[in-house]
C-alpha cells in the first residue's frame, strides 16, 4: 500500500502567530507532500519493500536496496520526521510538560530551562538545513541531537519524540535568515501531550 500524506490535525493558520499560514501551507502540502510521492517512487521499483512502515525502512536503512536507499534516506526520512513534526505542535501549545516526561527532563538535563537551551542551540547550531531533537535510546534515556538534512534518529536506533525543522522552508517568509526567533517561537506551539505519550510508549 502506498504511503500518503497525512492530514494535518488543525488549519494552517491554528499555530499563528508564531507559524504563519501560507508557511504552513506550503511546508505540509508542496514539501511533505513531495517526500510521499517521491518515497511510493522508490518502493514502487522494489515491491518486496512495500509492506513496510517508514519507520521499519528506516531503522534498517541499511538494508534498502542500494538503488533507492538514498531516496529511502532522504524521503522516507522527510515523511517521518514531518508526520511527527506536524502532530508535535498544536494550537495554544508550550508551556512545560508535566509527569513522567517532566521528570525524565528534570533528571537528565537539571532542569526545564536547561533541557529548552540545550535543544535550541542544537537546531539554531545546525549548519545548513536539519533538524533539532528530542530523542531516547533503547534504555529509555533522553538526549538531544542535531541531524542533517532529513536523516531521521531511526536510522540509529533511537526513538524521536520532538523534532524542530530547521530547513529554511520551515521559516523563511516569516522569519528569514533569523533562524533564532523562529526556534524561540516554535516553543509556544509544542503539543506537550502528544510528546508525553511518545515518551511513555
Amino acid at each position: 500500500m502506498a504511503f500518503e500524506l497525512p492530514p494535518l490535525p488543525y488549519a494552517f493558520d491554528a499555530l499563528e502567530p508564531h507559524i504563519d499560514a501560507k508557511t504552513m501551507e506550503i511546508h505540509h502540502d508542496r514539501h511533505h507532500g513531495t517526500y510521499v510521492t517521491n518515497l511510493n517512487g522508490a518502493i514502487e521499483k522494489h515491491p518486496e519493500l512495500a509492506g513496510k512502515s517508514v519507520d521499519e525502512l528506516l531503522r534498517d536503512i541499511n538494508s534498502v536496496p542500494d538503488d533507492v536507499r538514498t531516496v529511502v534516506r532522504n524521503h522516507g526520512g522527510g515523511h517521518a520526521n514531518h508526520s511527527l513534526f506536524w502532530v508535535t505542535m498544536k494550537a495554544g501549545g508550550g508551556g512545560e510538560p508535566s509527569g513522567t516526561l517532566a521528570d525524565a527532563l528534570k533528571s537528565t538535563f537539571g532542569d526545564f530551562s536547561s533541557f529548552k537551551d540545550t535543544l535550541s542551540k542544537a537546531a539554531i547550531g545546525q549548519f545548513g538545513s536539519g533538524w533539532g531533537w528530542l530523542v531516547k535510546d533503547g534504555s529509555g534515556k533522553l538526549q538531544v541531537v542535531a541531524k542533517p538534512n532529513q536523516d531521521s534518529p531511526l536510522m540509529e536506533g533511537l526513538t524521536p519524540l520532538l523534532g524542530v525543522d530547521v530547513w529554511e522552508h520551515a521559516y523563511y517568509l516569516k522569519y528569514q535568515n533569523k533562524r533564532p526567533d523562529y526556534v524561540a517561537a516554535w516553543w509556544n506551539t509544542i503539543n506537550w501531550d502528544e510528546v508525553a505519550k511518545r515518551f511513555s510508549a
